[in-house]
């Protein structure tokens, strides 16, 4: 038997071990008579452990099992936006097109389509000296995105040979002196981190449109955030409001083991949002991963590391890419299952012990980078979990937050209370805003940080004297508190409170974010003054002006009336008075 072929010794459900093979570690192989995909996971003397990432019921010992020589990777070029792949970058259309909508075992199929033309634009000369991360020429992807066809890093040297024109995805389109020869098409290994120059300090924001993202916890492009929430808290919804309104360039999602019903969702939703920013479907610049939880457990652990290859791929083009990952606890899962049939030392409840470290891993790929070729691009990583019975005591959300930089954390309360996003603004943190308050200052308003300051304080105010309330009665207040519930209840429902199927409200500029809470913490001076003036509260939290700024927030041209409705709101307040 050649080294290259050996047998299956061993099977225990997705992980099986073959004898006669000397592979290296996280080598592909082919295993069974139907060429299953695996890859090798752990080598003990001559016995190679391998996960396949996919069904192995029926295999049995003694069939064949082949080394290709390659570790998982994926295919990098034209053609990944639109796509919605499995874990191991299988287009799912393609394999339905060919055997309808169960998928057969040992079933390959390209990650890109080999026989496309695309139209390149050369954007080099003959006898320009290039290197790895250059861009050499253009591809109009989608109508909104264009694609850059760079040097694979590792290689450099003088162009010998460029020509535009239509070529697929394989085809040579430039050759270099020393003979070496550039295709549309690079494949990368997915458990590699793509090289670049420098990380960049995250000062500059990622902006959501979500008022309780972007005031009061916002995420720095290249930042990481966790969003963990029991069921039905709004998670999947969140991610997708993410998806459509962040001033990302790029959105990768990973469906990781999330529900078949929940995915269908995703997968039938998605292609019918539009961009608001082009006007065109937001399909155009997305990839998505689809592996729900009845698919193989190991493709699941690939399809996250799949995920963020690509993600990286579009960020050494120079773009901003947000990576959502939808749920990191499957995938925890997957791990944990994986690691009981390796009989490995179990960690706490279950999980292998290395759990914090592939955490880590994962998470540390985000960042704002300087590129190969001297862009700025950035991979900003939003995972969500899901804790079981929504406890985040437990070990996949105490990791995670030990390494991401916010916090938004879902409430299964607020979602009962219809208030959403069901985002817990006790609760949530983020460690950002200290880097970000330069950027704000200069492009939104010198005062920002402070309005947020006061706004954050006000809730915090509100929380402690809501124990109060429920014991005695908010007329057992002093009227200053009572203004103070009366306040934050607006912060509630006319700041935090927003609706993502309302074609105005569903999305807030900063400078309108702003405006919103400067508004507020005028109804509160406008109101301390009337009362000190003799007002009553209830005359001053009825004017009619009130209602009309908080329910405005759903009309088209808000952002340009909000000031004349303020100014009349002040009017109104100071007509309370008894002084006047």
């Amino acid at each position: 038997m050649s080294e290259d072929n050996g047998i299956i010794y061993r099977i225990s459900g997705p992980v099986v071990t073959a004898v006669g093979i000397t592979p290296r570690m996280y080598e592909v192989v082919r295993v069974g008579d139907e060429g299953l995909m695996g890859e090798v996971i752990e080598l003990h003397g001559d016995q190679s452990v391998i996960q396949v990432y996919e069904e192995t019921s029926g295999v049995k010992p003694g069939e064949p099992v082949i080394r290709t020589g390659q570790t998982l990777s994926v295919k990098l070029g034209p053609g990944l936006l639109t796509q919605i792949y499995d874990g191991i970058q299988r287009p799912l259309a393609d394999l339905e097109a060919t055997m309808g909508v169960f998928i057969t075992r040992g079933v390959d199929a390209d990650g890109l389509d080999m026989k496309k033309e695309w139209e390149f634009n050369a954007t080099v000369a003959i006898g320009d000296e290039v290197s790895g991360g250059d861009v050499i020429g253009t591809v109009q992807e989608t109508e909104t995105v264009e694609h850059r066809v760079m040097v694979p890093p590792g290689t450099s040297g003088k162009v010998a040979s460029i020509q535009s024109g239509k070529f697929n995805i394989t085809a040579t389109v430039c050759s270099l002196e020393d003979g070496t020869e550039i295709a549309m098409m690079q494949e990368w290994p997915v458990r590699t981190p793509r090289p670049f120059v420098q990380k960049y300090a995250p000062d500059v924001p990622l902006v959501t449109g979500q008022r309780i993202l972007d005031f009061l916890f916002p995420l720095a492009k290249g930042g990481t955030a966790g969003i963990p929430g029991p069921f039905g808290s709004g998670k999947t919804v969140a991610q997708q409001q993410l998806a459509k309104w962040s001033d990302a360039q790029i959105v990768v999602y990973i469906g990781c083991g999330e529900r078949g019903n929940e995915m269908t969702e995703v997968l039938s939703e998605f292609p019918h949002l539009i961009d608001p920013n082009t006007g065109k479907p937001l399909m155009n610049r997305t990839t998505m991963i689809a592996n729900t939880s009845n698919m193989p457990v190991a493709a699941r652990e690939a399809s996250v590391y799949t995920g963020i290859t690509i993600a990286e791929y579009f960020r050494d083009m120079g773009y901003d890419v947000a990576l959502m990952a939808d749920s990191t606890s499957r995938w925890a899962e997957a791990m944990r299952e994986i690691s009981s049939r390796l009989e490995e030392m179990p960690g706490e409840e279950g999980y292998p012990a290395y759990l914090s470290s592939r955490l880590a891993e994962f998470y540390e790929r985000a960042g704002r980078v300087e590129t190969l070729a001297g862009d700025d691009g950035s991979v900003s990583v939003i995972g969500a979990v899901s804790p079981p019975g929504g406890d985040i005591s437990e070990p996949v959300s105490q990791g995670t937050l030990r390494i991401v930089k916010v916090f938004w954390g879902l409430d299964a309360g607020l979602a009962r209370q219809r208030h959403f996003p069901a985002i817990n603004w006790l609760s949530s943190y983020s460690l950002y805003p200290q880097a970000l308050d330069p950027w704000y200052r200069d492009n939104i308003a010198s005062d920002y940080p402070e309005v947020r300051t006061k706004i954050s304080s006000l809730l915090q105010i509100e929380a402690e004297l809501q124990e109060i309330v429920q014991l005695v009665g908010s007329d057992a207040l002093p009227v200053d508190q009572q203004l103070t519930l009366e306040v934050a209840r607006m912060i509630r429902e006319y700041f935090l409170q927003q609706n993502a199927f309302h074609d105005v409200d569903t999305f807030s500029s900063l400078s309108l974010q702003y405006t919103m809470a400067k508004a507020i913490l005028t109804f509160q001076e406008e109101a301390e003054k009337a009362i000190a003036g003799g007002a009553s509260l209830e005359e001053v939290v009825n004017v009619p002006a009130r209602t009309d700024l908080m329910r405005g927030r759903f009309e088209q041209g808000y952002d340009v009336r909000i000031d004349e409705l303020l100014g009349e709101m002040s009017k109104q307040i100071a007509g309370t008075r008894e002084d006047n």
